[in-house]
Order: C-alpha cells, then sequence, then structure tokens
C-alpha cells in the first residue's frame, strides 16, 4: 500500500539508514529505507488503530525492508492463534535477514505452546533459512522455562546447516539453554554433537553471560574444540 510506504518515508533517517544496512549484510541497500525499530513499532501500533492493514499482508513480497518490519509487527499483534500462524506461515517464505526474522514474537503464542511445538518441528525442518532461524527462536523464546524439556535441546541438536545465520542462532538457543537449563544442556555440549563452528560459539557466548557461574565458565572453557 503506497499510504504505508509513504509514511515511511516520512520517518527517514539517513544516517541510521547506513548503520542498518551494516547491520543486514545479506540485504540491498536500496532496500533499505533507514527507519528506527522504535518509530516502526509505533507506526505499527497507529496503523493498526487507523485502518484494516490486511491488503498490505496480502501485498507479497514488499519493496523495503521496513515493510517487512512492519509487516512482522503486524503479525506480532493478532489476537487469534490460526490466523496469526495462518498469515506467518504465509511471510515466512519472505523473510530474507535475520533482523525481521528476530522481529516477530507473537503475543498469542504464549497460550497455546502445546500445540505450537508441532508447527515449530515443520519450521526448523524447513530449507529455508529464516523459517529455521524463527523455529530455533520461538523454542529459545517459549521453552526454556517452565515448558522445558531436553526433547528440545535434542531438537535443536538434530538441526544441521551450512547457513551462518542458522548456526548463529543455534549456539544463542544453547548459549540460553546453558544459562536456564545448565544441567541437561551441558550433556550437549559434552557429547559434542554440535560442529564445531557452532559448539565453540555456543561456548563463547555462554561465557560472555553473566547468568553462567565462574566455575561453569571455566568447565565450558575446557570443552571447547
Amino acid at each position: 500500500m503506497q499510504e504505508i510506504t509513504a509514511k515511511l518515508f516520512e520517518l527517514q533517517d539517513l544516517e541510521y539508514r547506513e548503520f542498518h544496512s551494516n547491520l543486514v549484510p545479506t540485504k540491498d541497500p536500496d532496500a533499505i529505507i533507514g527507519v528506527r525499530v522504535p518509530h516502526l513499532r509505533k507506526l505499527a501500533k497507529e496503523l493498526i488503530k487507523e485502518m484494516d492493514v490486511t491488503p498490505f499482508l496480502k501485498e507479497l513480497p514488499h519493496q523495503y525492508n521496513e515493510e517487512n518490519v512492519l509487516h512482522a509487527f503486524f503479525i506480532e499483534a493478532i489476537k487469534d492463534y490460526d490466523e496469526c500462524l495462518l498469515e506467518l506461515n504465509q511471510f515466512l517464505p519472505y523473510v530474507d535477514n535475520w533482523a525481521v526474522c528476530d522481529s516477530m514474537k507473537p503475543k498469542v503464542f504464549k497460550k497455546h505452546l502445546d500445540e505450537l511445538v508441532d508447527e515449530i518441528q515443520g519450521w526448523i525442518e524447513s530449507t529455508q533459512t529464516y523459517t529455521i532461524r524463527f523455529g530455533i527462536e520461538m523454542l529459545m523464546n517459549f521453552y526454556l522455562d517452565e515448558k522445558f524439556s531436553a526433547k528440545y535441546l535434542d531438537m535443536v541438536a538434530g538441526v544441521k546447516s551450512e547457513e551462518y545465520y542458522v548456526n548463529m542462532m543455534i549456539a544463542w538457543y544453547f548459549a540460553t539453554a546453558l544459562a536456564k537449563q545448565y544441567d541437561a544442556t551441558i550433556k550437549i555440549i559434552e557429547a559434542g554433537v554440535l560442529d564445531k563452528w557452532t559448539h565453540n560459539k555456543t561456548i563463547q557466548k555462554a561465557i560472555e553471560s553473566y547468568r553462567i557461574t565462574p566455575e561453569q565458565k571455566e568447565y565450558l572453557r575446557g570443552l571447547k574444540k
């Protein structure tokens, strides 16, 4: 919708555009307007109140990265679980960088964690980089506390990819799991089932965490490949 695109250009910050372009090297700089995330979130809330954004959700692919971020925020706000999943699954194939992927944490998911697991399984079995990344991120966001199960660790450990943005998310997941569920997670690290890069990146990120004890950090250092 041209009206929404025009509003995005009204919020353009050229200095931020240059900065953000460096953060998402997989995205064509010409497809980045340069709008700061707080402004995008505020705009998304305003547009949801002012208009029906459904036509915008149907306009795929979008031309600009910020349109994709807005799309992510619109999905995040959908209150009906089935509708949220429908829109999400239509959008995921068009997600082409980590910044858009990591923008989505649908609030309605918290009320449907039992049935969401099957969807996550499908996402991480995808061949699409950011669909896999999104699935692992949902396990990290929603299943490392009261809904934790060691089977989810195995699910992520079973993901094998050559993609940097998948393996970085795997490392982030296991580093977070070490902070929240150390006793179960350390078994995965001890077993050495992750590829060398992801294994060592997990340890690096865990050692950088304030939630890991000095004793745990020292032990993890000894597990580097």
